[in-house]
Order: structure tokens, then sequence, then C-alpha cells
């Protein structure tokens, strides 16, 4: 099976639709870390001050979950797990504050330590309690604070490992689930050239695997089978290039979001200031060159207060002089704005240079009802001392040029964008 599994990964790793190429090496995925890392804190904040709330809906916790629902590639459909389902009355850490806090221990613990062991420790303690219906699509929480030491945990990753190793993992059990995590790091380090440290690559290639986009390598050294199943890749292949367009779109949407981010560039360099670029984006090719060109190479000490999601921000301007962060921008295309604003409130309340600055999402006219809805969360409460502005692309599109020409400050992106 080694060598089929070896044949497998390769062919994944080329298929331009396979979850390596569309989530795994995403930009957005990468983003995600740092917030949700942090919504999780805050989860745990609101159980411990006993604000979390006795529902899903309208807690801190619907806000970090669809924040790793929105990765549909692989996590479609991870909320599940997490509403509240009346007759079942389950999961049940919603009526029952004991099993609330247990899962906010669980949290805390996973976020705090940082080895395997005492990772496996704060998953036994939580199975020892048998609360009903908080099982191991938790894991998928978990990953996202531990990406080297957590296996992501749905029905397609569960069917792909079966499928693989001839294992019967069972769903909603947490000893399965911690059995499948020592099959997959022994798997991971069978093939580590061909994947990652991250768990992630592994747990793509078995949602492949378990949602049919490939065949499992058979198991047995049987050459007609093999020869089966490398045609069974090849067809897979084929269907590839059959999406191909849908493939395009989804990167024309990075393609936008760095060019909205060049017009940002630009503007803030001809009305005088020094422009940061995303630390993970600067090297984006754009207009005949790299997005940072130009650009900041550092910002100034005490700019991120500590923080490593601040330098993630799409684009800042800063003065000349280096005292401020003058305005930050987060460009929205088509994902929840959640990560972004997670990086502006850091910006705004974790650093005194960012303390003063002017907060914009740039996002296509018609999200502006969407982003309300979603500013209108519980757990941004605190947006609204940020005075965050809604800056729509054909405004910016529209005026760029001018204001770059005759404008001076922040005065004309005041009048082109709108109060949130």
């Amino acid at each position: 099976m080694s060598i089929g599994l070896d044949v497998l990964i390769g062919h994944w790793k080329t298929d331009s639709l396979s979850t390596y190429n569309s989530w795994f090496l995403w930009d957005e995925r990468l983003k995600n870390f740092r917030s949700i890392r942090r919504g999780l804190a805050q989860v745990v904040k609101d159980i411990e001050a006993g604000t979390f709330g006795n529902s899903f809906r309208g807690s801190s916790l619907e806000t970090v979950v669809g924040s790793v629902a929105e990765q549909r590639q692989i996590f479609k459909g991870a909320d599940h797990a997490f509403l509240w389902k009346p007759k079942l009355r389950i999961p049940d850490i919603y009526e029952n504050a004991s099993n609330q806090r247990a899962f906010a221990r669980l949290l805390h613990a996973c976020d705090c330590c940082d080895s395997a062991e005492e990772i496996v420790q704060a998953i036994r303690r939580i199975d020892a309690l048998q609360i009903k219906g908080l099982g191991p699509a938790v894991a998928n929480l978990l990953y996202f604070v531990h990406p080297t030491l957590v296996m992501p945990f749905n029905t397609a990753i569960v069917r792909g490992y079966n499928a693989v190793t001839g294992s019967n993992v069972k769903l909603g059990r947490w000893d399965h689930y911690l059995s499948m995590r020592e099959g997959c790091i022994r798997l991971n380090t069978q093939h580590r050239h061909a994947l990652s440290n991250d768990m992630g690559a592994l747990a793509g290639l078995l949602f492949d695997i378990g949602s049919g986009r490939y065949a499992a390598p058979p198991r047995a050294d049987d050459a007609s089978a093999i020869e089966a199943w490398k045609t069974d890749l090849q067809k897979v292949r084929e269907e590839s290039a059959a999406a191909y367009k849908q493939w395009m779109a989804e990167r024309d949407s990075d393609a936008t979001h760095t060019e909205i981010q060049g017009w940002l560039r630009d503007l803030g360099k001809s009305l005088g200031f020094g422009v940061w670029i995303a630390s993970n984006d600067q090297a984006r090719p754009y207009a005949g060159g790299r997005l940072a060109d130009g650009c900041l190479a550092h910002l100034p000490d005490g700019t991120n207060g500590g923080l490593d999601s601040v330098p993630l921000i799409d684009v800042m301007w800063v003065e000349a002089d280096g005292s401020r962060v003058a305005a930050a921008f987060e460009v929205e295309h088509s994902t929840s704005i959640y990560s972004g604003i997670v990086r502006m409130l850091d910006l705004a309340l974790g650093s005194k240079l960012g303390a003063t600055s002017a907060m914009f999402l740039v996002a296509p006219d018609n999200r502006r009802d969407d982003v309300q809805a979603q500013l209108r969360r519980p757990a941004f409460s605190r947006v609204a001392e940020l005075g965050i502005r809604y800056l729509p692309y054909s405004e910016l599109k529209s005026h760029r040029e001018a204001i770059a020409r005759f404008g001076t400050g922040l005065k004309p992106l005041l009048e082109i964008s709108r109060s949130l």
C-alpha cells in the first residue's frame, strides 16, 4: 500500500481541484489560524465569566465555528455538530453549566499546552465525563490550535482513513478518534516527504478519498487491482480538467483581492503615507512586480503590540514619521469578515500606534448588508468602538485617481466610505 499511496499523493498534489490545492495551499486558510485561536480563547472567557449563554446561536462559539465551516473545501457542515438538537437535547453544553465549564477547560488546556501527551490527556478527561453529543468534531477546532498534533475529524476523513488502512473507526467516539490520530501520525511520518508536518495535508488527502474523489490504493499486492486503480486515477484527472472553469473563478477572486490591495498601495503612496502590505501577501505578483514593491519592509516598533495577527492586515497606511498607523484596510471579497475584524481589534486595542487608526472594510457594493449582519454578532460587541467604515469597490475604483492627484490625508476616503 505504501507505494500505491505515494502514487496517489503525487496525483493528488497535481490535481488543481484537490483539497491540497484548493484548501491546504489557500492563503486564507493560513490567515484563519490566529483568528480562530483567539476566538476559542474568547469562548473560554465567556464561559468562565458566566456570559456564554445557553444557546449556540448568537454565542462566541457560533462565530468561531462559522469561521471553520466557511472553509467549505473540507469543513462544510462543521457547525452541525455544535447546533442544538432540542429533541435529543445535545450537545449538552448549553443547558448544563458543569458540562459547559468542562468544555472550556478542554479548550483552555489545549491552548496552553505544547505536547501531544497533554492534548491526549485533556481529551481523555472530557471523554470520561461522557457529555452527550460532544464528540470528536471538537478536533476540528483544536486543529487550528495545534495543526501538527491534532487531526481534523469528519465523516469523509474517517471514511478515507478506513479505506486506506482497513480500520473500522466510528464517528462520535473519542477513543476511536484517538486511535485514528495515532494511525494518521504513523501514516504522516511514513509519507512526510510528500505531505507536511501540518496534519491538514493528510486530512485533505483522506477527505478526498472518503468523499469519493479518489479510490484508495489496493492494500493487497495485486497487480491487476493496482492497474485498475491507476485507470481510475486518470479518470479523476480528466474530470478535474472538466471542472477547471470553477477553479479559475476561485482564482479570479484571489486576483481581485490582490488588485484592490494594489489600488490601496498606490493610493497610500500618492498621499504620502508609508504602506504596509500583509506579510503573507507581499510576494504576490502585481503590475509586473511584487505587491510589496516600494512598501515598508518593517512595521514601526510597537505597531503589533506583540500580536502576530496585526502584520496580516491586508493594507496599512503609516504616517511618514512612523508615529502611528493612519488607516487600516481589510479587503473582504467573498469570505467571512471574522478574521479581518479580529486583526483590526488587535491593532486598535493592543497597539498604541493603532489606537486612533481609521478602519475600513473594502468590499463589493452588494456586500454591505452581509457585512452589517456579521457585525451585529455578540462576539463583535466592541467593534462599534472602532468606527469601522464600509468602502465599496465602485467608489474606490471611481475616485482613486482623483484622490491620488488632488487629495490630502484621509478626508477623501471618509467622504466616499459609509459608516457601519
